[in-house]
């Protein structure tokens, strides 16, 4: 079964490109929030995190902050 994957960015983030490009390379359908105009994903963001720093990848109920290939392969259960 599919994973849900989620992630919270802004188009100017240089590791939020990265997530993106590793989704796109890896076959992972996800849906992206950006922060920078949706103020209410912002908000939402900040309430499970507590911070402001994107990429915010949620897969499934497990939240990543910031880009790490390794574990975010993990989390999908797919090789890096």
């Amino acid at each position: 079964m599919p994973k849900k994957v989620e992630m919270y960015s802004t188009p100017t983030c240089h590791f939020c490109q990265m997530t993106k490009e590793f989704f796109n390379e890896k076959g992972v359908e996800y849906t992206n929030y950006d922060v920078s105009t949706d103020a209410g994903k912002r908000q939402e963001m900040i309430e499970k995190t507590g911070q402001l720093g994107v990429p915010v990848i949620v897969v499934d109920d497990n939240i990543l902050i910031g880009f790490n290939k390794d574990k975010l392969a993990n989390l999908l259960g797919i090789a890096a």
